[in-house]
């Protein structure tokens, strides 16, 4: 079986019924500040309606028409498709179309420089690009360098005269299912790693994965007809993607916010009636302080129907889940582990049932398979730190044109995480650190999440990251950039005091207070931290106020 005939039994069974939902809060309405991208989003499409919705029927009509006409252009199978567009209602069809043509999927992060942009359509051999309007100033000044590019499509108003009006042209195209047969051993897509060494790696992927990210998403969520997803994060990511499978195993509806406030949050899980909702670590600590600065009334919502949050895509504070907790009593809690490599999250799961395993990110998720191994790659004693392997049928075929980073990651069927992790007695698994992350100061093995996670349980602390500082004594120092919650006061000596109940050699050597980047998946863009803090002058230390 393969994702798509899910879409086309929902469009059986449900072709009326609403699919997703489109949410786009504007500055006027609000008066509040947008995200990163939505000012970017706004300008290009000034005239966005608030809301627009798609039912399965019109979804499977959508898909179909781009699938038939990419092969009205005479495209072969395993065709790569590049998809650069933000959080749309016509993304996840195009999607779908490209599958259903028999084509290779590939979706661009919506944050890459032009440069990066040229690197990965030439990396994944990209020959037609479907792209919206907030990417006309990044393609400009590269469209006519792309080396195998046969066209590009364009999603929005206003055309370019180097490109096609996709809108346009699927209207002369036929609605009906294309006559292509998909297997689960076909392959099916291309998504990027986070490029946290450089430029991004290409990941391949078969239909078997996303099946597979389905049936695990479903297994662990136990999502219904009748639940409603808040989908947030970037869909070219595959968590939230894989998160949203379960929606479509389930038929359900799906919400695209394309916006994180948390007054937007909160807004359109009472007006969508939201009952599942996937969250990065800083939106949902937006979220507590607003309500716990008095900013945000609780009163002022309907939220007796959102029955989940769940977080992944980074380390999730044990102190941050208690504070939801107290603020959410009725909520459950849950989280899960994975990496595109393994076609996103669900490899290793919590589970609802374990809150009282919180800092933990659980077991082998359903029909995966997990060891934590030592440098020579033989199993570790339970409690000891190793690095976590995984296995399952949604591991990636390989790293596209490079086998010598393959080699490196793949052991027979294993694929090694290059995350470092340990096992409790109860056979729970926490992780410790990225295996690069890890801070070796005066022959000692720093594991900066572990310290990151006690800082925030300072009250005046809103965000935190840990990197390794070079030292000509010790080899290197643990530094710590700490985010101060607005309209707080903090002192380093106030830090230090803090840290008196860590172990010495644990303790920062250094404090630096800044903002803690993180990208549209959460996580904290540690390689930034680097090239700004350890290459070159270190700023000097400062307070807060």
């Amino acid at each position: 079986m393969v994702i798509t005939d899910y879409l086309e039994k929902n469009a059986r069974l449900f072709g009326s019924e609403t699919a997703l939902v489109e949410i786009n809060p504007s500055e006027e309405i609000d008066g509040a500040q947008t995200w990163r991208e939505m000012s970017l989003i706004l300008r290009a499409q000034p005239d966005s309606p608030y809301k627009r919705e798609m039912t399965w029927g019109q979804f499977e009509e959508k898909a179909n028409k781009f699938a038939n006409l990419l092969l009205s252009r005479g495209i072969r199978r395993e065709t790569k498709i590049g998809i650069l567009m933000v959080n749309c209602l016509e993304w996840l069809p195009v999607y779908f179309g490209v599958l259903k043509a028999g084509c290779i999927v590939v979706p661009l992060n919506y944050r890459y420089s032009s440069d990066e942009i040229k690197y990965c359509v030439e990396l994944a051999d990209v020959e037609i690009l479907v792209f919206g309007p907030e990417f006309l100033t990044r393609i400009e000044p590269i469209y006519s360098s792309f080396s195998k590019m046969r066209t590009m499509f364009f999603i929005g108003k206003r055309c370019p005269e180097y490109a096609e009006d996709c809108m346009s042209l699927i209207n002369f195209c036929s609605s009906k299912t294309p006559p292509v047969s998909l297997s689960e051993d076909d392959f099916a897509a291309i998504y990027f790693s986070s490029g946290t060494t450089g430029f991004p790696k290409a990941i391949l992927h078969k239909h078997r994965s996303l099946y597979w990210a389905a049936v695990v998403e479903q297994n662990h969520h136990g999502q219904t007809h009748n639940d409603v997803f808040l989908c947030i994060p970037p869909l070219y990511h595959t968590g939230a993607k894989m998160h949203w499978f379960g929606s479509l195993i389930s038929g359900s509806k799906a919400v695209l916010l394309r916006g994180i406030k948390p007054e937007w949050i909160l807004r359109t899980v009472t007006e969508e009636k939201c009952t599942i909702v996937w969250l990065l670590v800083p939106w949902a600590q937006d979220i507590l302080d607003a309500i716990e600065s008095g900013k945000l009334k609780l009163s002022d919502y309907y939220l007796d129907q959102w029955r989940l949050m769940h977080i992944g895509a980074q380390p999730v504070p044990p102190s941050l889940v208690r504070r939801w907790l107290t603020v959410f009593p009725g909520q459950q809690y849950d989280t899960n582990y994975g990496l595109s490599e393994s076609i996103g999250p669900g490899c290793v799961h919590l589970g609802v049932e374990n809150i009282d395993k919180v800092g933990a990110i659980g077991k082998a998720g359903y029909g995966w398979e997990t060891k934590i191994v030592d440098e020579n790659r033989d199993p570790v004693r339970r409690g000891e730190v190793g690095e976590l392997a995984v296995k399952g049928p949604g591991v990636m075929v390989c790293y596209y044109k490079n086998k010598d980073a393959t080699d490196e990651i793949f052991d027979g069927e294993w694929l090694y995480t290059g995350d470092m992790a340990r096992e409790d007695d109860d056979g729970f698994i926490y992780l410790v650190d990225r295996k690069k992350d890890v801070i070796i100061t005066g022959g000692e093995n720093l594991y900066p999440v572990q310290i990151e996670d006690f800082l925030r349980r300072f009250d005046k602390i809103k965000d935190v990251a840990v990197i390794g500082m070079p030292d000509p004594r010790l080899g290197e120092i643990a530094a710590a950039i700490i985010e101060i919650k607005d309209g707080a006061e903090c002192t380093e000596d106030e830090i230090n005091a803090f840290c008196t109940d860590l172990p010495r050699y644990k303790r920062p050597r250094k404090i630096i207070f800044a903002k803690v980047p993180r990208n549209p998946t959460g996580k904290i863009e540690k390689p930034l931290l680097r090239e700004k803090y350890c290459h070159g002058k270190l700023v000097e230390k400062q307070t807060k106020g």
